[in-house]
């Protein structure tokens, strides 16, 4: 047991800093001013996590943010999903919604019934009973009742945003609490010889900031975590090949959709993300297989409307610190890892770490066993993001280049080869500690690349088939007509949320 923890230094802004900085200056309450934030504004952010899923809400919800004046400061767009196309193979498409799919009958989970009924000869599709999905279907949102008359309209929403924007909105309400904000680069890092803990950072005025704990913000170059202390990093780019990312911003054609596009290219994948006032687009590929210059003329070739700004190129090793809490310093964002923009999960992994460190602030001082505990939960979390991940490459059936081939063929880890071998024989989801993506997302990559069970569970035969026919089909056009009568998504944000009009130059 060490001393107890009482003066807080974050080592970078965007994102990941400010997010921090928010959480535990409403955390510290009265006491925020021991929170000291560094960074520079001469340094440049990746600032391309654009998309989120659904724990964004909770987590504004939970600083107090107001949602509507949050939309309007950083030009958010609604998500009810991602669209993946071209995915399973070329030409077909296939939506992940952020919802279950109808409801369970009699313990058993509602999909056992569509494969029961499609076994007898029907042609149901599991998409049209799940009120998100068919929401998007018709470009249409509405916001979640807060007490759904039926279990059918329980569904959540993220956000699409610009991340810069997000960041200075959080930059304001953190710094309102008392939160200390110095902008200045960092010169060195010091180390105590005898605990091996950070005691201090120089700027490069010479100034030192001492503290007791150390949030490392600093990004895929780990200053803390990495340089001054050696964590490790486990290189995962034998499962998870795309390590570049080419990100554009482009102006807005028509209306925005309520949902990320996620489009498949030959040696990668393509996001567009719509924002109220422009478009962002990004390209992901692996560079043993596509050279930068290809990538670069894939994305503007495949972009719509004007762009507004230089690509910006980033590389990276797709894996995860060995450690995401070392000795004082716990590392948020992408200075713990990053897997790659795939189901948007670098916002929530910064919000999951975050919600660890303030389950197990060390108040009296720091407990290794505590800290070995944030350890094992982050760990545990993010391999099952990586097998998530993973589970897209692996089950696509396109083979027009040898990087679609390559993912086919390649081992994949065993705790994911289990889990799709487990849906296979009998249509069995399952579901670990620390998910951070539910049966039903699982439910959908399945089902999207044409994975059906060898069988159902026979409780679902219980129901004679004419009274299943007609439950489905009851279902399927009540949750059709209630997604029809629904605003689009461009004009609920009209009445509900619009910012203020962006020109740009």
């Amino acid at each position: 047991m060490s001393k107890p923890i009482e003066k807080i230094v974050i080592v970078g802004g965007g994102t990941a800093g400010w997010m921090s900085a928010a959480s535990l200056a409403r955390y510290f309450g009265d006491k925020a001013n021991n929170i000291t934030i560094i960074e520079s504004s001469t340094l440049g952010t990746v600032g391309v996590g654009e998309a989120t899923i659904p724990n964004i809400v909770t987590y504004n919800k939970n600083l107090g943010i107001d949602e509507l004046e949050l939309i309007k400061a950083t030009q958010a767009s609604f998500k009810l999903g991602i669209q993946f196309e071209d995915w399973h193979k070329e030409g077909e498409s296939f939506f992940h919604p952020f919802s279950d799919y109808g409801l369970p009958v009699n313990q058993v989970d509602f999909h056992h019934y569509i494969h029961r009924a499609n076994s007898e000869g029907q042609q149901y599709a599991l998409k049209d009973f799940c009120f998100p999905s068919v929401l998007a279907k018709h470009g249409n949102f509405a916001q979640p009742h807060p007490n759904p008359p039926s279990p059918l309209a329980d569904y959540q929403y993220a956000f699409h945003f610009d991340a810069g924007l997000y960041a200075k909105f959080l930059m304001n309400f953190a710094t309102k609490l008392g939160v200390n904000h110095i902008d200045a680069l960092i010169n060195d890092v010091t180390v105590d010889a005898k605990s091996g803990e950070i005691e201090s950072v120089t700027l490069e005025n010479g100034q030192k900031i001492k503290g007791d704990l150390f949030i490392d913000c600093s990004g895929f170059t780990g200053l803390l975590i990495e340089k001054a202390l050696n964590t490790g990093y486990e290189d995962w780019s034998h499962w998870l090949l795309c390590d570049r990312a080419l990100a554009v911003q482009t102006e807005l054609m028509g209306e925005p959709t309520p949902y990320t596009r996620s489009i498949a290219k030959a040696n990668g994948w393509q996001w567009r993300i719509p924002l109220q006032h422009r478009m962002g687009n990004g390209y992901i590929f692996a560079s043993k297989f596509q050279t930068e210059q290809a990538a670069k003329q894939v994305l503007l070739e495949s972009v719509e409307g004007k762009t507004l700004n230089e690509v910006r190129p980033f590389k990276f090793v797709p894996g995860r610190r060995k450690k995401v809490w070392n000795k004082n310093c716990i590392a948020v964002g992408l200075s713990s890892g990053f897997l790659e923009p795939l189901e948007s999960t670098s916002i929530s992994l910064i919000q999951s770490i975050i919600d660890k460190l303030l389950t197990f602030f060390p108040h009296s001082g720091l407990n290794q066993f505590d800290i070995d505990e944030v350890n094992r939960l982050h760990n545990t979390e993010v391999e099952h993001v990586r097998d998530f991940l993973i589970l897209h490459y692996k089950l696509s059936k396109r083979d027009d280049s040898e990087f679609w081939r390559y993912c086919q063929t390649m081992d994949i880890p065993e705790s994911l080869e289990h889990k799709i071998g487990v849906y296979q024989s009998r249509g069995h989801l399952i579901e670990r500690e620390c998910e951070s993506f539910e049966q039903a997302s699982w439910l959908s990559m399945y089902n999207g690349f044409g994975i059906q069970p060898n069988s159902f569970d026979p409780r679902a035969s219980q129901i004679p088939l004419n009274d299943l026919i007609n439950n489905l089909n009851q279902m399927k056009d009540s949750i059709d007509n209630a997604a029809k009568q629904a605003l689009s998504h461009q004009a609920f944000i009209t009445k509900h949320c619009k910012a203020e009009e962006i020109v740009f130059k």
